[in-house]
């Protein structure tokens, strides 16, 4: 009785938290350019266990495409839909030694792939199971006999390259050391997207029997092994591998700390419940098909930026040094540029615990570059994409109440960044002539202008706060050096040399971008960018376009002027119009119709969006993941708004996708969206109510949001 009693208990335990992730579909966007992957995770952890079918191109940045079934292992790091390659530390591949020609194929039907948890069957019949906990991934290999081979590549890495030749992006110094007949520890230096050392250690449950080192190819600077073992237990063999920024020693540490054990189930549980805590924070009213697609946002959402500190809170930072991270916390996989927009303000509402630790690192960062980084990965800046935009995450979290930092650095942080020239931004060059003039800067000079001027406002706006009058009134001028880009004749901001010609010639549609179609656009055009500056001073775009009536006219012609060839490699994709939902530069856009005369055909946009590009299935996503953002702007308009202004506080209202949802905090409180007296979602004439009283703004505030209540959408006739 006693021993049914507890296998009931036991049940009951592993079964009453999985809620959501049983919604959450890991192979959505693994299929085209989503570039996400099926492997599993922690909620911002170190570690991201996965297969690899390539190393290198535009579809396998996350070394995975859904319709590959050719593999070359099993690494333990990635990032999450990402248009550039990195990670892809120490690839393990199981061979069944009876089978060796088939050790690189899998049978697709056998892949199955959730929260916490992979698996597939090799062509060789050898079944791979994969988890892990924050900083150790943990492999689970059944071999068809008591026999085995397992290859383990420490040359490997996923290149940033588009050419099978390039060799650029292994490693180029190691030192590794076979301890004993179960343990292999080392280091490896890579230079990739960004130059980094990363740690490990790994160690089977079973000792091998022999281990043979192959020969290296050319360029090669890290060792591979073959390592055989002649009798496992029970036809199983696990491995666990740990990383870290900082040692071996660090790794091991991780490792010790984190799974004591072998029992593979235990790890893959602890996972899953860790995941339902993050999954549970909102309730949805909505079909499967809907829900599958939410949540699987909310989990990407959450796997990154990943926390790189050792479980003693030790890391490696921009500068090589070993330090010791406040609370524990380094975060790293910042890809700024993109979840500055969405993916940050929904953070501070789901994950408020995490925003001082991530400001706290970008800080930390500050101190050893000079300059707040741009986008980084392993704790090292890759200057990937233009802008500072550090600079509105940290008025962000200054804005909505966040204290854990010292808000005087962090100004000063901020006028650093702004004042002393640094990779990708000129400051004297664009004091010079209120602009970058693209005969002195030989790309993305619109682009850059123009997103320097939000991150000026940002820079104004701290010091406003903080009661530095100097700071603010130079960078309020600053902040409007947009305008003096603007070409009345064609209403659009055009590249202008020094000597205040307008580059000839001009056709607002031609997408351009720094790696393959250079000019003064950053993935994008002269029409995406043009709403930039509206981020922040919408009612000084709407002044040069002369008045409200001609920025809703504007807005029309966005969302219905077809495009030419578009180019999803030029961040065309995802069209309506001129709108690509595909590239993190339109994402606010269908939310200033709020601030025209006919805001209905925002909500009627966002509709679409919804339920156009965005699915259930392997290619339900068009354009990139990246790391979360494509996922934020998911989330946020299912729920009924989104941040225009991401720095600001304020989230402007759409129009909700359920009936009902709820968001729920750690303090008990509750915000609640209902969608009342709407028999389909796709109708768009609503009074919109807090707590009961009309909302006469098109916005609320994220403090609205955190003290609980109610937000009410209700038709009316």
């Amino acid at each position: 009785m006693k021993t049914k009693i507890l296998t009931l208990l036991l049940f009951l335990s592993t079964t009453a938290f999985a809620q959501n992730a049983k919604f959450v579909n890991v192979f959505i966007g693994t299929d085209g350019t989503g570039h996400t992957f099926p492997g599993p995770s922690m909620p911002f952890g170190m570690v991201q266990p996965g297969p690899d079918n390539k190393d290198y191109g535009w579809n396998h940045t996350s070394g995975y495409q859904y319709k590959d079934t050719l593999l070359l292992g099993f690494s333990q790091t990635r990032f999450s839909g990402t248009g550039i390659s990195e990670m892809g530390d120490v690839l393990l591949l199981p061979i069944n030694p009876k089978k060796e020609k088939l050790n690189n194929a899998y049978y697709k039907n056998t892949e199955i792939g959730k929260v916490g948890y992979y698996a597939l069957i090799k062509k060789d019949d050898v079944k791979v199971e994969l988890t892990c906990s924050e900083r150790v991934a943990f492999h689970q290999y059944t071999f068809p006999e008591n026999e085995a081979q397992v290859l383990v590549d420490l040359q490997h890495g996923l290149r940033f390259v588009f050419d099978e030749n390039n060799q650029k992006g292994l490693v180029i110094e190691s030192d590794v050391k076979i301890e004993n007949n179960t343990t292999i520890s080392g280091y490896c230096y890579t230079q990739n997207w960004v130059n980094r050392k990363y740690f490990f250690t790994l160690t089977f449950d079973n000792p091998f029997t022999k281990s043979t080192q192959l020969e290296k190819k050319e360029n090669e600077k890290a060792p591979k092994y073959l390592l055989e073992f002649s009798l496992i237990k029970n036809k199983k063999l696990k491995v666990k591998i740990a990383l870290s920024s900082v040692s071996a020693e660090g790794a091991k540490l991780n490792l010790k700390t984190e799974i004591p054990h072998w029992n593979f189930d235990i790890v893959y549980q602890n996972n899953l419940k860790t995941w339902e805590k993050y999954l549970n924070k909102i309730s949805i009213d909505a079909p499967k098909k809907q829900k599958e697609i939410f949540y699987t946002s909310l989990y990407h959402l959450f796997l990154q930026p990943s926390n790189i500190a050792d479980v003693d809170g030790q890391y490696r930072g921009a500068d090589d040094k070993i330090a010791t991270a406040p609370n524990k916390a380094y975060y790293s996989t910042l890809s700024i540029w993109d979840v500055y927009r969405g993916a940050f303000p929904l953070l501070q509402i789901l994950a408020p615990e995490k925003i001082d630790g991530i400001i706290q690192t970008i800080l930390i960062h500050h101190k050893a570059k000079g300059f707040l980084p741009i986008w980084t990965a392993w704790g090292q800046d890759n200057y990937c994409m233009i802008g500072n935009h550090a600079i509105p995450m940290i008025l962000s979290a200054y804005q909505n109440g966040f204290r854990g930092f010292n808000a005087n650095e962090a100004l000063k942080a901020m006028v650093e960044t702004s004042t002393q020239s640094h990779i990708n931004s000129d400051w004297e060059l664009y004091n010079q002539y209120g602009y970058y003039p693209f005969d002195k800067l030989d790309n993305e000079a619109v682009s850059r202008t123009l997103e320097s001027g939000y991150d000026d406002w940002c820079v104004a706006e701290m010091g406003r706060r903080l009661g530095e009058k100097e700071i603010e009134n130079t960078f309020t001028k600053r902040a409007s050096y947009y305008k003096n880009i603007f070409d009345k004749e064609t209403s659009f901001f055009r590249g202008k040399d020094s000597k205040g010609n307008w580059r000839m010639p001009f056709n607002p549609l031609t997408a351009t971008s720094p790696m393959n179609n250079p000019g003064d656009y950053t993935e994008a055009n002269a029409w995406q960018y043009f709403w930039t500056p509206a981020q922040y001073d919408i009612s000084g775009v709407t002044e040069l376009l002369g008045g409200k009536n001609n920025f809703t006219k504007k807005l029309n012609e966005f969302f219905t002027t077809e495009a030419e060839n578009p180019n999803k490699f030029l961040g065309q994709e995802a069209m309506i119009g001129q709108y690509a939902h595909g590239n993190e530069p339109s994402h606010h856009i269908i939310y200033l119709y709020a601030y025209s005369n006919e805001p209905q055909k925002g909500q009627k946009y966002i509709h679409q969006v919804i339920n156009e590009f965005h699915s259930n299935t392997p290619d339900g996503m068009i354009g990139n993941e990246d790391c979360g953002q494509m996922s934020a702007w998911y989330i946020l308009s299912t729920l009924g708004f989104y941040p225009v202004n991401p720095a600001n506080g304020e989230f402007v209202l759409g129009s909700p996708q359920v009936k009902k949802a709820r968001i729920q905090f750690s303090n008990n409180k509750n915000f609640n969206i209902q969608a009342k007296n709407i028999s389909e979602l796709d109708i768009y004439n609503e009074t919109r109510f807090l707590n009961g009283t009309k909302i006469n703004i098109p916005f609320i505030t994220y403090e609205d949001i955190m003290n609980g209540g109610n937000l009410t959408f209700e038709m009316t006739n």
